[in-house]
């Protein structure tokens, strides 16, 4: 598979594409019911979901120690004592990445220095997507300008809502050229484009004008990533890949808490795309808060007890 570059746009492709939401419901209840891994099989698969993480802090009280301390926890994701319990000192186990606001972009560039994990910036009037596009550009310049090695861009809501493709089309596209060598992560918004058909519509488009990664959610919307979206999003993927050779990564973000939730999303990526995508490099979790609870599952499973949350703080 060749990175994606994008193609024309295709209105019949976007004009034939349909989902049975009934059948995607209950296919995606099946991932949580019928596919299951144990012992030092769900070891593995925790640790391959740390390596596929986006560490986040997006908050409007986000300072430059907090961005520090959250870098410090992408270098070094598991305490020291549980990674020699387990006897991965040798895997040097680390998050996919640090994404942060704009402003701090610097800031965790010097904190990662050397270290291979790449920072990304969510840009272009994140979360709303509101601002006027000569702005959202500049903004997407900025970050590239300032080192920023990915973009996480939002796309114009109503534009789905229209059924303006063309419009859609053309917004992702200029994204895509102010990106320029970074990686761009294109941010449906999933809970507010209301039907699942919206959703495989937009995925669609976006992987048109060259998106990189498709992405669930901002995290800030009532509902967030859900497995029916994700299987929506990764059938796009691979007929995507099908048709035109390209690959295109998937993000979910937002509402992906626990560990147990990690192997569902990592079962589905298996069992709809391959083990070609299940690495950093095509998929990724927008899930800070899901770290601290698989640190409790890998110490239970080096030591035989749960410890307390308060003892793996993610920033």
């Amino acid at each position: 598979m060749q990175p994606n570059r994008g193609i024309p746009l295709n209105l019949d492709w976007i004009e034939e594409v349909r989902v049975n939401t009934s059948a995607v419901e209950r296919r995606a209840q099946t991932l949580v019911t019928r596919r299951t891994v144990k012992k030092e099989w769900q070891i593995a698969w925790l640790l391959r979901a740390i390596s596929c993480m986006d560490l986040t802090t997006l908050s409007g009280d986000d300072t430059e120690e907090r961005v520090r301390r959250l870098c410090a926890k992408a270098r070094q994701p598991i305490q020291h004592d549980v990674v020699k319990l387990l006897g991965i000192e040798g895997l040097n186990i680390r998050a996919a990445a640090i994404c942060v606001y704009h402003s701090f972009v610097e800031t965790a560039l010097r904190a990662l220095e050397g270290s291979g994990i790449r920072v990304a910036a969510v840009s272009t009037g994140f979360p709303a997507g509101l601002s006027p596009l000569d702005e959202r550009v500049a903004e997407i310049r900025r970050s590239v300008e300032a080192g920023a090695h990915e973009i996480d861009v939002v796309i114009t809501r109503a534009h789905v809502f229209g059924g303006r493709w063309q419009a859609l089309f053309d917004e992702i596209a200029t994204f895509r050229a102010a990106c320029g060598p970074a990686h761009m992560k294109v941010i449906l918004g999933t809970g507010d484009l209301l039907t699942l058909r919206n959703v495989a519509r937009a995925s669609v488009v976006a992987m048109m004008a060259g998106a990189d990664f498709i992405k669930t959610s901002t995290g800030k919307e009532t509902t967030n990533a859900t497995l029916p979206v994700g299987l929506v999003m990764t059938r796009a993927i691979r007929e995507y890949a099908l048709e035109t050779g390209m690959a295109v990564g998937f993000k979910p973000a937002g509402g992906i808490r626990t560990a147990k939730q990690s192997l569902d999303w990592l079962a589905l990526m298996k069992e709809e795309l391959g083990d070609s995508w299940l690495n950093a490099e095509m998929f990724r979790f927008g899930a800070s808060s899901m770290l601290g609870d698989i640190e409790r599952q890998l110490e239970f499973h080096a030591t035989g007890r749960y410890s307390a949350e308060y003892r793996h703080p993610v920033a």
